[in-house]
């Protein structure tokens, strides 16, 4: 499965067309390597993910082709998530 479809099936971004963007800047990794949109991802693959200050790696755990909302937790499995800069402990 594409990795953008993934990502969009599994809710962790909104649309296809953002999770196309941000692999296309080069902000999705897979297993380590950088991935493009249309880059295939499959179970036990480790995805990265950078979203401005934040960088969360997740664990694809199986794949669907049609996910109802409460389902789209069961496709993936938080491993990680990073800030760069905490600004919630600043005052």
């Amino acid at each position: 499965m594409r990795i953008d479809k993934f990502l969009k099936l599994s809710r962790i971004i909104k649309r296809r067309t953002v999770a196309k963007e941000l692999a296309d800047q080069g902000r999705i990794s897979i297993n380590g390597k950088v991935a493009k949109s249309s880059a295939n991802v499959g179970t036990n693959d480790e995805v990265e993910i950078r979203f401005g200050n934040k960088t969360s790696t997740f664990k694809v755990l199986k794949l669907q082709d049609i996910v109802k909302k409460d389902e789209a937790q069961d496709l993936y499995e938080v491993v990680s998530e990073e800030y760069q800069r905490d600004y919630n402990s600043e005052v």
